[in-house]
């Protein structure tokens, strides 16, 4: 049975990893980071769930210190901590919306507009103690 974070949002999208499986990597979520997963699931993902009226669906969420280094994740990187997730959904125009209004709406610490190729995704990450989020926006074009 799934383990519910928020409404919308359970513990196995996090640890799921097509990366992880095919290199047989455990990505299970230590217990001491799932209330830094449902922080972020309560102040911006369930949030922008709710105004999105749609799916929002985790690309990387937990990586465990194997996987960061596999997947060039910088050693100190957010999703070891469950501190931040990738997200995208299947239209560009509507993920930049997504963007801006997390931008606007959101306590987070994080939040980089990604690109790989014709891929666009979103990096966005809160840290447990709200008063330490830098409001951090910009962009990585690749």
């Amino acid at each position: 049975m799934s383990q519910k974070l928020t409404d919308h949002f359970v513990l196995e999208e996090f640890e799921y990893s097509s990366t992880a499986i095919r290199c047989h990597i455990d990505n299970t979520i230590p217990s001491c980071y799932i209330p830094s997963l449902r922080n972020l699931c309560l102040q911006v993902l369930e949030p922008l769930r709710l105004y999105a009226n749609e799916p929002v669906i985790i690309s990387s969420g937990y990586r465990c210190p194997e996987l960061n280094r596999l997947v060039g994740g910088v050693p100190t990187s957010q999703h070891l901590t469950g501190e931040a997730a990738d997200i995208y959904c299947e239209e560009t125009i509507r993920l930049r919306q997504w963007y801006v209004w997390i931008l606007d709406n959101c306590a987070f610490d994080q939040l980089i507009w990604e690109r790989s190729k014709n891929h666009y995704w979103i990096h966005v990450s809160c840290k447990p103690d709200l008063t330490q989020n830098r409001q951090h926006a910009f962009s990585l074009l690749q």
